[in-house]
């Protein structure tokens, strides 16, 4: 049974930054491309960051390029999420998401089979 599980989020002020951790289990890791996607109150999901099987791709949502970085560590099977430069408007919650996208497919939810929970982000003005 495929489980992912997000920590890391919190209760931060505008131009501080959180570190959010993915910790999967039930199927090999590295296989498997790693996304994160976040709603905020009231909208959409949106896609925010994904990283190839092999973790040599990186995509991010345009909101997100130069303040967020995806990473994975293989041996641990985990997914990592660096946030700098927290907005208000980053306040969502954050799902981590695994799958294998078609092509370039990444930033498609469709593309991924497994999700979390989900942790909450919260950035004070």
């Amino acid at each position: 049974q495929v489980r992912l599980v997000e920590t890391g989020g919190g209760l931060v002020e505008t131009g501080e930054s959180l570190n959010l951790t993915c910790a999967a289990s039930g199927r090999t890791f590295s296989n498997y491309a790693m996304a994160w996607f976040r709603q905020a109150p009231g909208k959409d999901l949106e896609f925010v960051a994904a990283i190839s099987w092999t973790g040599r791709t990186t995509y991010y949502g345009d909101s997100m390029k130069g303040r967020f970085t995806i990473s994975r560590d293989d041996a641990k099977a985990l997914a990592l999420l660096q946030a700098n430069n927290l907005r208000p408007e980053d306040t969502a919650v954050y799902y981590c998401a695994q799958g294998i996208p078609h092509g370039t497919q990444y930033k498609l939810r469709s593309e991924y089979d497994s999700w979390g929970q989900g942790t909450r982000v919260t950035v004070s003005s």
